[in-house]
């Protein structure tokens, strides 16, 4: 039954009578939770999971580093279970708090609980919560962790209503106690630079600063021009809520732009809090010294210690770098785990934990480190790791797991940079600097050879101070880069690493710089230089230093005679070259051999062999995301294409191929145009498919990602399927009409559907074609035979 009203009895002169009245008020439960000042923004699944755990749970505390907003998240919770606890819900600060023993009488105080002379505060809380429901929230607990946790177990063991919800930088440690790690608000990835407005508001980070901003600055609205800014500095400060707010604090004085390029000192810029903020929270660096003053010795020590790194790292590197002068090897993980307990470290779970900071955090302990004095020994100690691992990877990067190590040097780029820019431009050690940027030889060539070429020069330029093996195998490995983009003095780097080697009998290295000479001046049709080194490598062939120069003296063997017209013979020596790579593993020789076997078939009109050669190729390099050798799969696949009547799916991939070429700093090898026939197939496939689809489908391919292309590129696409430039089957209905004058009304009639619909597909016919006039639409369905 409904209670609708109350019931009131009145008396008058003919004695009492019954009135309803009005609905009888609900008594609120009670609270002292603060009203917030500004609007609460995201964490919609951090929300929902605090109820969800504290259905179940009795004590929950969220955790994360000092700024990533757990007070507001826990208030913001608190004043949405408000009806779930009748005796109310109870807020009990803790920062200002110094001394544990105070802990009890603080939430006494809150509580309106009074101690007697005979009953000491415990048992006096532990009686007025007994018979209650109630949540209690302690907020900072991170000081007073001890003291908050015996009190949490007295009062959850003899009170069975009391919910608690804590917050602090490291769990409590109670028996049954849910530990929820709060982490930084969601920010746009770096790659997506094409999202409008309303996609960046999506991110949480984004619409914090955006309404922030707006508090400081009224005029201040997201626009597409500012967005990518914006997105920036979310980034940079890592979605962290304090380091947002602060940053919108310098919205009036300084341009976004200018907030952006502050944030690489972003300790420097974040100091303008509120007046009425808790002093811990008016400065990113007040924050974090609430946090460093908690640490212990040797926790400090590998806190700043740990700061060399860029990105995460593992628990083998921290302890190769954290370990010495007061701290042993095996005592690191005990350290860095208590540091993840205190998140001052970030702990992450892919293909086996690795951990790192937050940027600002890592500023933070960089800043302590270089006060300690001892920064410099560290960052060698760091450099030096990365060597090992570089020297250790090189010779499995020619092996059956190369696509395992390649993989773990891409997780690895960040602090492999730090520890060639501390050797090669803060001062460090040259030598250090070039063995490692020689040791990354095969990394560089599967995904970035322009950084592999400005590492590589900047040690070759540090003088020759270094031993000649390391200068020789650096002049080597940056001859061949120089070779793929832009030739610039690749001679002269090869002919004296050549000389070098030779200087220091090592075969191998002879034979390596020799046959990357000899490709420089294929390239360069010196006949007669060719000749004199296709000799030595004749001669080399007869007795090889590895299989792995064997196989590619027979690359290099079959290019000349690819260049010479001698198919046959080209395809003998290719088909060698990729059995000798077979039974190494070695992956990339593999493809190497792919590509000039594809090459070849495809010379010889042999095109389903050619397509079998990059299709294969296409998919050994996508998983290792080799960008370099997906280049001339790409160019393959779409040289085959073109050759097929397809110019449409021809100019995806041939935009695909030249997007990735930019990315990697790769050049189109004269020989390489020569034999696919580039330029006349480009000029066909542009002449057959028209100007304007010419253009929209070669930039589709140009803006596909590289999981898009791959997919792209391994698809089989049925004849004459690309013929309209990706239209669907619709589309070129309604394009069809078009053609032939009907408006949007009289098409829709025609193929039963809503002028809406029509509409919709005339607008993605339009990006298609790369147009937004129905005349050049109608245009293009004339020349494409659709009247």
């Amino acid at each position: 039954m409904t209670d609708t009203g109350y019931i009131s009895r009145r008396a008058n002169g003919e004695g009492s009578r019954v009135e309803i009245l009005s609905p009888r008020p609900q008594k609120r439960p009670p609270h002292n939770l603060p009203v917030p000042l500004t609007g609460f923004v995201g964490r919609e699944r951090e929300l929902a999971e605090i109820s969800e755990l504290l259905e179940t749970n009795r004590l929950l505390t969220l955790t994360g580093p000092g700024g990533c907003g757990k007070t507001r998240l826990a208030l913001e919770a608190a004043h949405g279970l408000r009806g779930s606890y009748p005796d109310g819900v109870w807020l009990v600060e803790l920062a200002s708090l110094a001394d544990p023993e105070l802990v009890p009488q603080a939430v006494a105080s809150v509580l309106g609980v009074r101690e007697g002379a005979d009953c000491p505060v415990v048992e006096a809380l532990s009686g007025h919560l007994r018979s209650g429901k109630l949540l209690l929230v302690l907020d900072n607990c991170e000081h007073l962790v001890e003291a908050c946790a015996r009190l949490a177990e007295r009062l959850l063991v003899s009170c069975p209503g009391l919910r608690i919800l804590a917050t602090s930088r490291e769990v409590l440690g109670v028996a049954g106690e849910v530990g929820l790690v709060v982490p930084p608000l969601s920010v746009p990835e770096p790659t997506r630079t094409s999202e409008n407005v309303e996609q960046m508001l999506g991110y949480e980070a984004v619409r914090l600063f955006v309404e922030r901003a707006h508090h400081r600055s009224p005029a201040f609205c997201l626009t597409a021009g500012n967005a990518g800014v914006v997105a920036e500095i979310c980034r940079k400060l890592e979605g962290i809520p304090l380091a947002i707010e602060l940053a919108t604090a310098r919205i009036k004085v300084l341009a976004l732009e200018q907030i952006s390029a502050r944030l690489e000192d972003a300790l420097g810029l974040l100091t303008a809090g509120g007046r009425t903020a808790p002093p811990r929270h008016r400065t990113l660096r007040a924050a974090l010294d609430w946090s460093y003053a908690l640490l212990a010795g040797p926790e400090r020590r590998l806190f700043e210690r740990l700061s060399v790194f860029a990105g995460r790292f593992s628990l083998e590197a921290a302890e190769a770098v954290g370990a010495g002068e007061g701290i042993e090897e095996e005592d690191v993980l005990d350290l860095l785990a208590r540091l993840v307990e205190k998140s001052l470290v970030e702990a992450g779970d892919e293909d086996g934990p690795r951990y790192r900071m937050l940027e600002p955090v890592r500023q933070y302990a960089r800043e302590k480190l270089e006060a300690s004095g001892g920064a410099g020994r560290i960052r060698e100690r760091h450099a030096g790791y990365y060597l090992r691992l570089a020297e250790e990877a090189e010779p499995e990067l020619a092996g059956a797991r190369q696509d395992v190590w390649l993989d773990r040097l891409e997780k690895e780029h960040g602090n492999l940079r730090a520890a060639l820019s501390w050797a090669l431009d803060g001062g460090g050690s040259t030598e250090l600097g070039l063995r490692l940027a020689g040791a990354l030889g095969r990394f560089w060539s599967a995904h970035d050879l322009s950084e592999g070429r400005r590492w590589l020069e900047k040690g070759l330029a540090g003088g020759d101070a270094v031993p000649e093996a390391v200068r020789a195998k650096a002049l080597n490995e940056a001859g061949w880069i120089s070779l793929r983009q832009d030739g610039r003095e690749t001679v002269a780097l090869l002919e004296e690493s050549r000389s070098l080697f030779e200087k220091l009998g090592d075969r191998k290295g002879v034979a390596n710089s020799t046959i990357h000479l000899a490709c420089a001046v294929l390239h360069a049709g010196e006949e007669e230089y060719l000749e004199a080194l296709r000799e030595e490598i004749d001669a080399a062939r007869e007795e090889p230093p590895d299989r792995e120069v064997n196989a590619r003296l027979h690359v290099f063997l079959g290019m000349v005679a690819l260049d010479r017209g001698d198919l046959e013979e080209a395809m003998s020596l290719f088909e060698r070259s990729l059995a000798l790579s077979r039974e190494i593993g070695d992956s990339l020789g593999v493809s190497l051999s792919e590509n000039f076997l594809g090459v070849t078939a495809f010379r010889m009109g042999d095109y389903e062999q050619a397509a079998a050669r990059f299709g294969e190729m296409t998919r050994r390099l996508a998983k290792v995301r080799d960008k370099m050798g997906l280049v001339y799969s790409l160019l393959g696949l779409a040289g085959i294409a073109a050759a097929r009547g397809r110019p449409a799916r021809a100019a995806r991939l041939w935009g695909a191929s030249e997007a990735l070429r930019e990315e990697t700093g790769l050049r189109l090898a004269f020989f390489l145009r020569c034999h696919y026939d580039y330029e006349r197939l480009v000029a066909g496939a542009r002449s057959r498919l028209g100007e304007i689809a010419w253009s929209a489908t070669w930039a589709e391919g140009r803006a596909m990602s590289l999981e898009e292309v791959i997919e792209y590129a391994l698809k089989e696409e049925r004849p004459g399927e690309d013929r309209f430039a990706g239209l669907t089957r619709r589309e070129v209905e309604v394009l069809g009409l078009v053609a032939r004058g009907l408006t949007n009304e009289q098409i829709a009639g025609e193929l039963f559907i809503s002028p809406r619909t029509v509409n919709g597909h005339l607008n993605s016919v339009y990006r298609k074609l790369g147009t937004s006039s129905r005349a050049a639409a109608a245009r293009f369905a004339a020349e494409h035979g659709l009247l």
